[in-house]
């Protein structure tokens, strides 16, 4: 099954505005895809807004993120929300941050 990719044709700092990729299953593999863009969506994103499976970006929503503001299962960033969290701010099950807030903290700061 082949994957699914758009890539806008506006360009921001040599980036797609809108990048969309994701990945295909071959011999009973899936190959993930990379997007990169201003706005990335994808199995992989990697952009000022990131979403997907891992996102990395400004703001990042995903499994894993990490970016200045995150949210997914595992979130690290400055402002942070997930199951693990880990920031300046954090807020999770888990969180470690200069305040945190979640079952299990760990404060950092004052």
């Amino acid at each position: 099954m082949p994957g699914f990719e758009y890539r806008s044709s506006e360009n921001w700092r040599g980036m797609p505005l809108v990048h969309v990729a994701f990945g295909h299953r071959e011999g009973g593999r899936y190959h993930a895809a990379r997007a990169c863009g201003a706005i990335a969506v994808g199995d992989t994103a990697v952009g000022v807004v990131a979403v997907g499976i891992v996102a990395v970006g400004v703001i990042a929503v995903a499994p894993v993120a990490l970016g200045l503001v995150a949210v997914g299962v595992v979130a690290l960033g400055l402002v942070s929300a997930g199951i693990v969290a880990v920031g300046l701010v954090a807020a999770g099950v888990v969180a470690v941050g200069v305040r945190a807030v979640g079952a299990v903290r760990l404060g950092l700061g004052g």
